[in-house]
């Protein structure tokens, strides 16, 4: 009996060192990311972020990045990242695109200062959403941020929240924004009839990032993670479109159409129909609207006749819809309530310096 008594007394022992070297073995900085479990019910169960949640302070692997120009969303800003698991990396195709790997993660939170020219005036965080690259294909996942900007639960059917902030001009502006269900997610983000990442590609990430460990090219850095597995010196680029100094007009106006409308308008999206295909590699002057008449006439065109007339933006469709928020008539179409001033006068100032023509 005294020989069971101590071999107990043994094997609790080697029991409990078991478990406190494996607790031990378990990185409290490590993202959590089951993908047979996915979606967590709160953002904070991915321990994508350390200390405080609203903070964005990314664990190991959680790696942030941005875009040359981003898609507008009513004003808001937007804090990106991307984390992969251990051992995979994205491949650089040859249509200049990333393939991610299965178990990517890209997360998005979207938010607005309270004051666009002082961030130290605070923010107020809306929603996060993550694309999960499953094993046959894209899942999203949206996290709607709470009041209190201490966690974000997740979420199927969206919300509509009224947000005020002051404008780069010193206003005072407010608007209703919107949060998209799960089904709307796919409006934009459908190619193929499949759900698809629409920011991160090799032309508007190929930028400097100023990471915590210094400046350097973002393609760099996520081929020096294991994130990228290579890219060439000539890896295309598009300019930030709020630099003059960055790009032509043309390149500048093209970049604004590529991730604001190209996503919906190329051969492989639900714009596929409309013969309009905004591309920042198109080349075919009609397919880029310029003296195009519109497949279906109605309360969209304006009563204007081409989608660009050369020299004419005050004529030209395109700008017509951009300048607008009504329903029909707004492009793009989908979860937007104000007009997005800077691009409308930018793809105002194109149209106006191309040499003129009547389309006749």
């Amino acid at each position: 009996m005294k020989y069971f008594v101590v071999f107990a007394a043994l094997m609790t022992s080697f029991i409990l060192f078991q478990m406190a070297c494996s607790k031990e073995e378990i990185d409290p900085n490590a993202p959590v990311v089951n993908l047979a479990e996915l979606p967590y019910d709160k953002l904070s169960d991915y321990n994508f972020f350390s200390g405080n949640l609203a903070d964005h302070k990314p664990n190991n692997g959680v790696l942030p990045y941005d875009l040359n120009t981003a898609l507008f969303s009513n004003y808001s800003s937007k804090a990106r990242f991307i984390w992969m698991p251990e051992g995979v990396t994205t491949e650089y195709n040859d249509q200049q695109e990333l393939d991610f790997p299965v178990g990517t993660v890209i997360i998005k939170t979207f938010y607005y200062d309270n004051d666009f020219n002082d961030p130290a005036a605070g923010r107020n965080i809306l929603e996060t959403r993550l694309l999960i690259r499953q094993d046959t294909a894209w899942q999203v996942a949206s996290y709607l941020w709470n009041d209190a900007q201490t966690e974000a639960n997740f979420s199927v059917v969206g919300k509509q929240v009224e947000v005020t902030w002051k404008h780069y001009d010193g206003s005072e502006r407010s608007t209703l924004y919107l949060i998209p269900n799960k089904n709307e997610c796919k409006g934009c983000h459908n190619s193929d009839n499949t759900l698809h990442p629409i920011g991160p590609k090799i032309r508007n990430i190929n930028k400097d990032f100023d990471y915590t460990d210094g400046t350097m090219n973002q393609l760099q850095k996520w081929k020096d993670m294991g994130y990228l597995r290579d890219f060439p010196t000539t890896a295309p680029r598009v300019p930030a479109i709020s630099n003059p100094a960055d790009g032509t007009l043309n390149e500048r106006a093209r970049a604004y159409m590529d991730i604001n409308c190209a996503h919906c308008h190329n051969p492989r999206s639900p714009a596929n129909t409309t013969g309009l295909f905004l591309d920042y590699d198109e080349t075919d002057p009609t397919r880029l609207g310029i003296c195009k008449e519109p497949v279906a006439a109605g309360q969209g065109s304006g009563g204007f006749q081409y989608g660009i007339v050369p020299g004419d933006a005050n004529n030209s469709i395109m700008t017509h819809r951009m300048n607008s928020i009504a329903p029909d008539v707004a492009m793009p179409e989908l979860l937007r309530s104000v007009v997005d001033e800077e691009g409308v006068q930018l793809i105002r100032d194109w149209i106006n310096a191309m040499p003129p023509d009547d389309c006749n």
